[in-house]
């Protein structure tokens, strides 16, 4: 079965080289973020795998200082962009939920039933 998209944002929206954040729909517990690298999204639950907090620390902050991994704003742990993987922190070897995307006509687009 082909799961419904529909549009998260357009990719002109999420600056290159770094992250934007989208806030649940009402009554949900999680957002989901993005992180662009040229033309490559990558787009994740808002969920530290450690403990489930947002890994925000402010609105779109969601890198290092030089932009190379996410960053858990809770407790440090940082994680590869292009997989989810934590590569320093409690949850090492874990990895982020990652959102399967399609980008069509300049729109990034996700499952219906992602993460909002």
């Amino acid at each position: 079965m082909i799961q419904p998209l529909r549009p998260l944002c357009p990719l002109e929206d999420i600056p290159d080289g770094d992250s934007r954040g989208f806030d649940p729909a009402p009554g949900g517990f999680t957002g989901l973020f993005a992180v662009r690298q040229g033309e490559q999204v990558f787009v994740y639950v808002n969920s530290c795998p450690h403990i489930g907090v947002p890994l925000d620390w402010a609105p779109h902050r969601f890198l290092t200082r030089d932009r190379s991994k996410i960053i858990c704003a809770v407790h440090g742990a940082e994680f590869q962009i292009d997989t989810g993987e934590c590569l320093r922190g409690p949850c090492l070897g874990d990895r982020l939920e990652q959102v399967m995307i399609e980008i069509k006509d300049g729109m990034v687009l996700v499952p219906a039933d992602a993460g909002l």
